[in-house]
């Protein structure tokens, strides 16, 4: 077997799994779950008309570069939300998620015949991580920062991390802190990528649901400002998931630097990643539609609004700039003498008590920086992840007992 497969670390859902295994949750209540961040709006009705009239894709194998149809309506939606212009036949490829792409990327980036520095923001997404030890390379954990809104302050990373870096992953809006990163630090980031000779792995998959009237700066519309149409070392990564409510059709896109995407286009070839075409077809539909886009960001504006200040009563917790996380501190309990929260017994008793389940930060991040750098303490210690994609009747009601809880354990 492949020794990398050792250096894998548990996913955060199957520590949560382990965690409540001993837990008997209070049958006075019913169970809701805020654990995990998969939408659960309904599908726009467009994209289940478009999966139904293009049964027929079934017949034939898809190609790894997709439809033209589907590489056109990814560069108009680009020029829409973003004000830019691609090239359909080298600037976009269509891909399988942007789990599936995020991981098959590293594959493709990294040179595993030198050392290899991948650095991601922390907390994260664990597919950084394990793409990156997959790949041969050594993670290096930048802490998000609160004091930067829980952006990451990259003047952190030493110049000889820097040097050894092959890939940085950015991800704007953030998961889990939802925090979106301004151009100062996209200027600074291509400063270094020019210096250092690093890619750039951009993940925008929240970036249709924002709380201000300001779309979040996506990495390509950061470069275009400051004059880098070619895109280079950088590629951005998006998703249908959460902006059209479409988890399980596993659709999004890639952009950016032509000469990566070829590149990338081969690995995909070998790689068995073609999309269905009954799926591109839905795609073409969800890109080209902005209607159920805005009515579905407009749920969770409603859902935050109503939400996040019944929290704020009891916790260090504030409406992010975008996402559909609420990223929150946990008071200590009342036995504590000191210190911060126990992020991880917080969300054990919280389920015992109450049955609603949230995510130790603590479970999303890691401790230290990784490679050249001093130890630290997890960032994500002290803190729970809220995924509020229920409707707003169960959000409202998790809130409310998440309310009871700490006032009758942390107050």
């Amino acid at each position: 077997m492949n020794p990398l497969l050792s250096r894998l670390q548990p996913y955060p859902f199957e520590r949560l799994k382990q965690l409540f295994s001993t837990v008997t949750p209070n049958p006075a209540y019913a169970p809701i779950s805020l654990g995990i961040g998969e939408p659960r709006h309904a599908t726009p009705e467009l994209v289940l008309a478009a999966l139904s009239k293009a049964t027929a894709q079934l017949a034939a194998y898809p190609a790894t570069a997709g439809l033209p149809a589907l590489r056109e309506s990814c560069v108009k939606w680009m020029q829409r939300r973003y004000g830019l212009k691609l090239d359909a036949a080298t600037q976009v490829l269509p891909v399988n998620g942007s789990r599936e792409a995020l991981f098959s990327f590293v594959q493709t980036v990294i040179d595993p015949t030198r050392e290899a520095v991948v650095v991601c923001p922390n907390p994260f997404y664990q597919i950084y991580e394990g793409a990156a030890l997959l790949a041969g390379a050594t993670p290096f954990y930048a802490p998000s920062d609160p004091a930067l809104n829980f952006n990451v302050n990259w003047d952190s990373v030493p110049d000889e991390v820097w040097a050894k870096t092959q890939l940085l992953f950015v991800c704007s809006p953030g998961n889990p802190t939802g925090a979106v990163m301004p151009m100062s630090d996209w200027e600074k980031l291509f400063a270094l990528s020019d210096q250092y000779g690093f890619v750039i792995a951009s993940d925008e998959c929240y970036s249709e649901i924002y709380f201000r009237e300001e779309a979040p700066l996506g990495g390509l519309e950061a470069a275009a400002k400051l004059g880098r149409t070619d895109f280079k070392n950088l590629v951005a990564f998006t998703s249908l998931s959460k902006r059209s409510n479409v988890p399980g059709m596993r659709s999004g896109f890639v952009a950016g630097d032509a000469h990566i995407l070829k590149q990338f286009l081969l690995y995909r070839t070998y790689h068995g990643s073609a999309m269905s075409g009954m799926v591109q077809a839905a795609s073409v539909a969800a890109w080209d539609d902005e209607a159920h886009v805005v009515a579905n960001r407009e749920q969770y504006r409603q859902k935050f609004a109503a939400v996040t200040p019944l929290l704020a009563q009891v916790m260090d917790v504030r409406l992010p700039d975008a996402g559909f996380y609420l990223w929150a501190a946990v008071p200590k309990h009342k036995a504590a003498n000191s210190g911060v929260g126990d992020d991880v017994a917080f969300a054990r008793d919280l389920l015992a008590q109450y049955n609603v389940t949230v995510l130790p930060g603590s479970y999303l991040a890691r401790e230290g920086r990784g490679l050249g750098g001093a130890n630290q303490a997890n960032p994500g210690a002290g803190r729970i992840r809220m995924a509020l994609v229920a409707e707003t009747a169960e959000c409202l009601e998790a809130a409310q007992r998440i309310v009871a809880f700490i006032q009758n354990n942390h107050s």
